[in-house]
């Protein structure tokens, strides 16, 4: 399920975009394992991995991918853990660009 969102090209997001709400959210969600949607209209995942090295190298892959769509989720990176907070900045909520964007790391996760 992630995988079709994953595919999903980004949209434009101009000026006065308005952020999404409820039943917008909801059905992208169910399309997202593991993520939740936080505090502030966020999405929120904590990855875990056996040791430091493993995790920062799995920011290393999301560096590629936020690169490569131009956005850029926060990252919090603890021994054996990597918290991935994703929300469009310029909005102050959730575009769909952010469940896309979502995808994707999940899927560099389950290199």
């Amino acid at each position: 399920m992630s995988s079709e969102l994953a595919d999903q090209e980004l949209q434009p997001c101009p000026l006065g975009t308005v952020s999404m709400h409820g039943d917008e959210i909801a059905p992208l969600m169910a399309r997202l394992p593991g993520w939740a949607l936080a505090e502030g209209g966020r999405l929120e995942r904590s990855f875990r991995f056996p040791d430091f090295v493993t995790a920062v190298g799995f920011v290393n892959r999301i560096t590629t991918v936020a690169e490569a769509a131009g956005h850029h989720p926060d990252l919090l990176v603890r021994w054996g853990e990597v918290q991935v907070t994703v929300w469009t900045h310029s909005i102050g909520g959730l575009h769909i660009n952010d469940f896309i964007v979502a995808a994707r790391i999940g899927l560099v996760a389950d290199v």
